[in-house]
């Protein structure tokens, strides 16, 4: 890291921010497994609360590895490096009042907790969501054919499969995509959310 730098505050607080814009920032981080419904939830909570007249936005896995992440790979390391970058994209979108959706396999516990301190840091209210389904089940709907290439060999650390899922000990959020449909996930994170007073 560069040494001759120096942050540069602003002239607007968090609070006179979210007092303007009429919301407050708070980023929702969707983990679980390949196929778990994570972008799904995503999109439709997204959906859900522009209607709601709340500054929104979706930052997806597959999606940001198109541009921001183009340059990793699903080594561990790199990994590591994808969720830590994401990590500080959802705090900047969050600290401008924004409700930021992730959705990212995030396999690994101390990737999650890393980007949850980064957000206490700030004094943003982060929010893990546990999206649920066995292993039989995300292996079925296999939408991308990814699990077939992996159990096939065709592909290498394959989360679930070849490499490991750190699952959540205690997520503000557990939502089962074997049990809960798509309307009643989106409905439990949006309760949560009004119960918490983030809308």
């Amino acid at each position: 890291m560069a040494t001759n730098i120096t942050f540069h505050a602003g002239s607007v607080s968090a609070d006179e921010r979210s007092s303007l814009l009429g919301q407050r920032g708070v980023t929702i981080w969707l983990t679980g497994l390949s196929a778990s419904g994570k972008s799904t939830i995503a999109c439709a909570l997204e959906q859900h609360l522009l209607h709601l007249k709340k500054f929104t936005y979706r930052l997806d896995g597959d999606n940001i590895r198109f541009g921001l992440n183009k340059d990793l790979g699903f080594s561990e390391k790199d990994r590591n490096e994808n969720i830590r970058r994401i990590g500080e994209v959802a705090k900047l979108f969050s600290d401008a009042a924004a409700i930021t959706i992730t959705a990212f396999i995030s396999p690994y516990k101390a990737d999650r907790s890393i980007a949850r301190e980064l957000h206490i840091g700030g004094n943003i209210p982060f929010v893990e969501v546990f999206v649920d389904a066995p292993l039989e089940v995300v292996e079925a709907r296999d939408p991308k054919g990814l699990y077939k290439k992996a159990r096939a060999g065709e592909i290498k650390e394959f989360t679930g499969i070849s490499a490991p899922y750190e699952a959540p000990d205690a997520p503000e959020i557990h939502i089962r995509t074997d049990t809960q449909d798509l309307t009643e996930s989106v409905r439990a994170i949006v309760q949560y959310l009004t119960e918490n007073n983030y809308i």
